[in-house]
């Protein structure tokens, strides 16, 4: 590969290419350790002489910026830290809509690697020391095989053929969906199949209706289309469909598993949200998030299988079930606006990558989805029955537990005034993460409590956690 450098005319040569090389070195476009060509290649490739390429490299060695290895060649010398330049801008016409974006608070946002704690209870994290490496590989190996046998274009922006077929039929069997292969849009991650929808319902102006409390980062994203979301409450049965404004164009609800409180929306409720979405001709999105997950009661059908009229679209994700890093989720589309979703999804990104698709193929064919969908609903059962044990004992004069049939996460409210940024605090001091429910609140006014996930903490974790919380709670109260 050939270095970047440009030479102009035919005089200062060699001051050229020393100022250009130590601009380079200093700004880190040329990091620590990269070797440079060797002089007789550079000399060819710049139409300079070799030893004006040997002068510069001796005078850069003199000055520390290189080093030269003998038998190996010059590198940029490690020693040598690069300067921080911050480019400095004009006013942009667009600045008022660049801060909004700016201005943007992510409440739900994942830790780094660096960031971790021993006793997480983030919410949406899954149990990783649980996912099947070996046959994940396996899968991915089957995946190579079939890319190297395609004719390298682009694929199709609604996703490969195998796997919507693949997903329609795991659906159907765990979610009651009712769906073909062509009702289906693969996408990276729920939050795109949310973007690309919110992109064809939406334009400035329009309304959407959202639980309050809810998930933030859909309300934050239909914000950002600039939709006016407005905030309809909940109550034990889900969303209050009369408080559901009549100029409505979209619905927004998490009907299985209500985010974050965790309730399921009765059937009555179902029904009158599907009426009244028919009436005043809103599209209804229902995010299942993570509703593979049931551990008391008969199985509830999902809002899609009781839709007649094609007003509701189903979102899925594989984030839950898998890992978050594969972005894989999809959307079962009503007829009305399939053909504008898929080409939004061609204008946006084209399509998913094809590499986990085939993968997640092979993946679901042979059964390995649900083998490791029991295995986790297995190792989270046990997790939520500990959990609710010790709210149900020596937490419970601090703290009550939202009843939850579904999921890996559960809210818990205080039943005492708890200085709730506090305890966050001290809790990280002892490796513990806490996260309050106040982010999921927008205009309802917000209570105190917890929104405890069980997916990422291991089980031998749970109780010397809850222990630290509640000597915690004996300090502070």
């Amino acid at each position: 590969m050939e270095l970047h450098i440009v030479i102009q005319g035919r005089k200062d040569l060699a001051n050229q290419l020393y100022e250009q090389l130590r601009d380079n070195i200093e700004s880190g476009r040329l990091g620590a350790g990269v070797q440079l060509p060797p002089s007789r290649l550079l000399a060819a490739q710049l139409g300079l002489s070799r030893k004006t390429i040997s002068d510069t490299y001796g005078r850069l060695t003199y000055e520390n910026y290189l080093v030269g290895k003998i038998g190996s060649g010059t590198f940029v010398n490690a020693l040598n830290a690069p300067t921080q330049r911050r480019q400095t801008t004009s006013e942009l016409a667009s600045a008022t809509r660049v801060k909004k974006w700016q201005d943007i608070s992510l409440p739900l946002r994942h830790p780094t690697l660096e960031g971790t704690l021993r006793c997480d209870f983030i919410g949406g994290a899954t149990a990783k020391t649980q996912f099947p490496h070996d046959e994940w590989r396996r899968c991915t190996q089957y995946a190579l095989r079939q890319m190297s046998q395609a004719r390298g274009f682009y694929s199709q922006p609604e996703g490969l053929p195998p796997l919507r077929s693949a997903i329609a039929g795991h659906i159907a069997f765990a979610r009651g969906v009712k769906c073909t292969a062509d009702d289906i849009v693969v996408c990276n991650g729920a939050q795109q199949a949310l973007d690309l929808i919110a992109r064809v319902l939406l334009e400035p102006g329009c309304t959407v209706a959202m639980e309050d409390p809810g998930y933030t980062p859909a309300r934050q994203l239909f914000a950002a289309q600039g939709a006016e979301v407005v905030s309809v409450p909940v109550d034990s049965e889900g969303i209050v469909v009369e408080q559901i404004p009549e100029n409505a164009h979209v619905i927004y609800v998490t009907p299985s598993h209500q985010m974050p409180l965790g309730m399921p929306m009765s059937v009555a409720r179902r029904e009158a949200l599907l009426e009244k979405a028919n009436r005043i001709g809103a599209i209804i999105i229902e995010d299942d998030y993570d509703s593979e997950f049931r551990y008391e009661g008969r199985p509830t059908d999902s809002l899609q299988s009781m839709d007649q009229l094609g007003v509701v679209a189903y979102v899925g994700t594989f984030s839950k079930t898998l890992l978050p890093e594969l972005r894989l989720g999809y959307a079962v589309l009503p007829e009305a606006i399939l053909e504008a979703v898929i080409k939004a999804k061609q204008l946006t990104d084209w399509h998913t990558c094809t590499l986990p698709q085939w993968a997640l193929t092979k993946f679901i064919g042979e059964g390995l989805l649900n083998k490791h969908i029991r295995r986790c609903h297995s190792i989270y059962a046990g997790r939520r029955e500990r959990i609710l044990a010790r709210f149900a004992g020596d937490l419970s004069p601090w703290m009550e537990v939202i009843p939850s049939t579904a999921g890996f996460h559960m809210a818990v409210m205080f039943k005492v005034p708890v200085n709730l940024p506090l305890l966050v605090e001290l809790a990280r001091k002892v490796e513990i993460g806490l996260y309050p429910l106040t982010g999921f609140f927008a205009d309802a006014t917000p209570r105190d409590g917890l929104i405890l996930g069980f997916g990422a903490i291991e089980t031998l974790d749970i109780d010397p956690a809850l222990d630290r919380l509640r000597d915690l709670l004996i300090q502070i109260t």
